[in-house]
C-alpha cells in the first residue's frame, strides 16, 4: 500500500508541473498533504512537515544568502570582465556560447557546491544568451548535465554518502570511476554542441559590436566612482552601443531548441516558448553590462575578487557550516560594498524576487520530503525494490543498482538512497560475490538524473535565476540526463570498475 501511494504521489507530482496544471511550490505542497492523509497520517502530518522544513531549512538559508551574495558581486561589476572575455571568444555562434556553459559549469562545479555552480553561469551567461536570443532553457540543460556528471567527486556529496554507508574508503569509490566519469562529460560536450547547433539554425547568427566589449572610461580611472546610470522613461537603463541581428528572427530549424523568451534584469518569471522582444533582451543584456549603472564599484574590484576567493576556498575546505558562512561574507559583501543603510536594503531588494521563488520551492520540497519519509513510504519502496528482484538477476546486481539509482535517486533525496537503499541491496550482493565498494561505483551513475530532480534544492535555484519553468527544463534535460548516466555505468563496466 505504502509502495503504491509513494509511487503515485511522485507521479502525480510530476504529471502537475509537466503539464504546467500547477506551480511546483503548489504541487510540492498539496500532493504530499494529500496523500499523506489518505495515507493514514492524520494529524501526525504536521509533525512529519516539520521535521522535513527542520532538514531543508540550512539549505533554505544558504540560497537566501548565497543569492544576496552572488547578487552583490554581478552589481558591483565582479563578473563584468569575465563576460567580456566570454563576447569576444563567442562572437556570433551560439554554438560556442553553449559549448562555453558546459565547460564553465563543469569548472565551477570542482568546489562540489550545486548551488555556486549554477549562480556563477548564469550571472556571467544568461544575459548574452538574451542578446543573442539563444532559450535560456539550454543554460539550464547544459549547466545542469555538466554540474550532474561531476556530482560523483568526492567532496560532492554522494560519493561520500556511499562509501560512508558501506564503510568505505572515498578513494576506493571515486577512482576507478574517473575513466566513466570523462566519458560521461564528453557526452555533455556533445549534447551542448548539438544544442548549440540547433539554436544557431533557429535564430542565425547575431553580429556583437566591438563598443559592446569595451569598458567605459569611468572603468579604467582609477579614481572612477559608480557613475550614474541612464535610465530611459521605463526604467530600463540602456547600454551605449547595441548588436545588430544578422537574422533576429531567423526561423530555421527548432528542433529540439526551446524559443526564447520574455525578459527581466534577472526574471523569476517561468519563460514560455514564445519569441521575445529584442528590445527587452537589449535591457535585459545591459543590466549587468551596463558601465554606467549606479552600483559598480570599480575601486573596489580586487577586494571583491579577494572576498569571492575567499569564500569558495572556506567551502572546499568544509570548516565552516555553509550557511553561516555564505550569511557571513553576505553580510561583509553588503558592509563593504554599501555603507549606507538605504543602499544595502536597495542591494537586497533588487535580488528579492529570486530570493522569493528559490526559498519558497525549498521549503515546499520539504513539504514532500517529509511526508515521503514520515510516512514510511521510502523505506517500503526500497525493500520492495530488494524484494522484487529476481534471483537470477544477483550476479548482476552492481549493473542493478546502477540502473535503479537512476529513477529512485529522482524521486527520493541521496540520504534516503544512499543510506536506505544501497545497504540493503549491498548486502544481497554479498552473496554473489559483488564487493561493497563496486556496489557504491554503480550507485553514484545516476547523479547526473538525479541534479535535474525538484528535490534538489540547487536545481530550484538554477530555473529561478534563469526565469525558466520547471516543466520546461525537464522537457529538455531528463531524457539527455539518463542517456548520460547510463553511459556511465556502461563505461563503469567497460573499464572493468562495475562488474558486469
Amino acid at each position: 500500500m505504502l509502495v503504491a501511494l509513494g509511487l503515485a504521489m511522485v507521479a502525480t507530482f510530476m504529471f502537475l508541473i509537466i503539464t504546467k496544471r500547477a506551480t511546483p511550490v503548489v504541487a510540492l505542497i498539496l500532493v504530499p498533504v494529500a496523500f499523506g492523509l489518505f495515507a493514514g497520517a492524520g494529524l501526525g502530518i504536521s509533525d512529519m512537515i516539520k521535521d522535513g522544513i527542520k532538514e531543508l531549512a540550512p539549505t533554505a538559508a544558504m540560497l537566501f544568502f548565497a543569492i544576496i551574495f552572488f547578487g552583490i558581486m554581478i552589481d558591483v561589476g565582479l563578473f563584468d570582465p569575465i563576460i567580456r572575455f566570454i563576447v569576444r571568444m563567442v562572437r556570433n555562434d551560439p554554438a560556442r556560447l553553449v559549448v562555453g556553459t558546459a565547460v564553465l559549469a563543469a569548472v565551477v562545479s570542482l568546489d562540489g557546491d550545486g548551488s555556486t555552480t549554477f549562480i556563477i553561469p548564469t550571472a556571467a551567461l544568461l544575459p548574452l544568451y538574451l542578446k543573442l536570443g539563444v532559450s535560456p532553457v539550454v543554460l539550464t540543460v547544459v549547466a545542469g548535465l555538466a554540474n550532474g556528471t561531476m556530482n560523483i567527486l568526492p567532496w560532492g556529496g554522494p560519493t561520500a554518502r556511499a562509501a560512508s554507508a558501506l564503510k568505505i574508503d572515498t578513494n576506493d569509490v571515486f577512482l576507478p570511476m574517473v575513466p566513466a566519469l570523462a566519458i560521461g562529460m564528453l557526452f555533455v560536450l556533445a549534447f551542448a554542441y548539438h544544442l548549440g547547433v540547433l539554436e544557431r539554425r533557429r535564430i542565425g547568427r547575431m553580429e556583437i559590436k566591438d563598443s559592446m566589449l569595451a569598458p567605459s572610461e569611468e572603468l579604467v580611472l582609477a579614481g572612477a566612482g559608480g557613475g550614474s546610470g541612464t535610465d530611459t522613461p521605463t526604467g530600463r537603463r540602456r547600454f551605449r552601443g547595441r548588436g545588430t541581428s544578422s537574422a533576429a528572427t531567423g526561423s530555421g530549424a527548432g528542433g529540439d531548441s526551446a524559443g526564447p523568451a520574455s525578459t527581466g534584469d534577472l526574471p523569476a518569471q517561468p519563460h514560455d516558448d514564445a519569441a521575445h522582444d529584442d528590445s527587452d533582451a537589449t535591457a535585459s543584456f545591459t543590466g549587468v553590462l551596463d558601465p554606467n549603472r549606479k552600483s559598480l564599484r570599480p575601486k573596489l574590484f580586487w577586494i571583491n575578487a579577494a572576498l569571492t576567493v575567499a569564500l569558495l576556498a572556506i567551502l572546499g575546505m568544509d570548516v565552516v557550516a555553509i550557511p553561516v558562512l555564505f550569511m557571513i561574507f553576505a553580510g561583509i559583501a553588503l558592509a563593504v560594498n554599501f555603507p549606507h543603510i538605504k543602499d544595502q536594503q536597495e542591494a537586497i531588494t533588487r535580488h528579492s524576487s529570486s530570493i522569493v521563488s528559490v526559498v519558497a520551492m525549498v521549503l515546499a520540497a520539504a513539504v514532500l520530503t517529509g511526508v515521503f519519509s514520515g510516512t514510511g513510504m521510502v523505506d517500503a519502496i526500497a525493500h520492495w525494490m530488494a524484494d522484487g528482484i529476481p534471483t537470477w538477476m544477483g550476479p548482476h546486481m552492481a549493473v542493478v543498482i546502477g540502473v535503479l539509482s537512476i529513477p529512485l535517486t529522482f524521486l527520493m533525496s541521496n540520504d534516503a538512497f544512499y543510506f536506505g537503499v544501497l545497504p540493503v541491496l549491498s548486502e544481497t550482493a554479498t552473496r554473489y560475490g559483488i564487493d561493497p565498494s563496486e556496489m557504491a561505483r554503480a550507485s553514484i551513475t545516476g547523479q547526473t538524473f538525479h541534479m535535474q530532480s525538484p528535490l534538489v534544492p540547487a536545481i530550484l535555484l538554477l530555473v529561478a535565476l534563469a526565469g525558466v519553468g520547471l516543466a520546461d527544463h525537464h522537457k529538455k534535460v531528463l531524457w539527455r540526463a539518463a542517456v548520460v548516466s547510463l553511459v556511465m555505468l556502461l563505461a563503469g563496466c567497460l573499464f572493468g570498475a562495475i562488474p558486469f
